[in-house]
């Protein structure tokens, strides 16, 4: 049995999120059922994470497992983007240990969020409108502020079933690009619905409502009750899952 890690990205728009959901369409379970086709036989995959609904991703990886060792991966790869709905595109298959793990051997992952004060008939669905201006500086001073802290307790989804809420966070940034910010967000971890939390939380600090003192009270609380309202997934990417290099073929 050989381990294959498929590269890939999708537009998460008509999707209920990367994981296998009851009645809803996931990117997981359209990935898998094209996989079975070509390979005849049913193949789960396991990803690096589990986007939420509407969540996009410029870069993905999953593993999968396969006992043919002919398996033609620049094949699989074409055949995959033939069958597979235009929303979803496979950028590569590769070889790795037989150990290598999608999920627990991604040294980080990191997480865009676009915002946009214009009105765009063309983006509107990618990026997150809001009304008037925002205080960068002040948003950033509170982004240096997660560099101090590991328990993301109040920024997590109640009622997940991970045994630690502990991330160590890498590098979190806002940019203003003309009428758009950009917030940017590197962690080895990340958990449900944290960096929507996040940004929601950082957008009352752009509005003056709450300053760096409340920022750390939030964290410090953890209580999901005392962090801002989540902002929506349409205006999220996965935009890279890094790997050490030992781990491929």
């Amino acid at each position: 049995m050989r381990r294959y890690f498929i590269y890939l990205a999708y537009n998460g728009e008509n999707y209920c999120g990367w994981q296998i959901q009851p009645n809803a369409a996931s990117v997981q379970e359209t990935i898998e059922k094209a996989l079975s086709v070509l390979l005849r036989k049913p193949v789960p995959i396991v990803g690096a994470g589990r986007t939420d609904s509407g969540v996009h991703a410029r870069m993905m990886a999953a593993h999968f497992d396969f006992e043919d060792n002919n398996i033609d991966l620049a094949q699989l790869e074409k055949k995959l983007n033939s069958i597979l709905p235009k929303d979803i595109v496979i950028y590569k298959v590769v070889e790795v240990r037989a150990d290598a793990h999608a999920r627990f051997d991604a040294t980080s992952r990191l997480y865009r969020y676009y915002i946009t004060a214009d009105k765009d008939p063309f983006l509107h669905h990618l990026k997150h409108k809001v009304y008037g201006e925002l205080d960068i500086d002040a948003m950033n001073a509170c982004a240096d502020i997660l560099f101090d802290y590991e328990d993301f307790t109040s920024f997590s989804k109640l009622h997940t079933d991970v045994k630690t809420n502990n991330c160590t966070i890498m590098f979190a940034q806002w940019e203003n690009l003309m009428n758009d910010y950009v917030f940017t967000i590197k962690a080895n971890r990340f958990l449900r619905n944290m960096v929507r939390s996040i940004v929601g939380t950082m957008l009352e600090v752009g509005r003056g409502k709450i300053d760096e003192s409340g920022f750390r009270k939030i964290i410090e609380a953890k209580d999901r009750g005392k962090a801002g309202t989540s902002v929506p997934g349409h205006a999220l990417f996965l935009e890279e899952v890094e790997y050490n290099n030992d781990i491929f073929i």
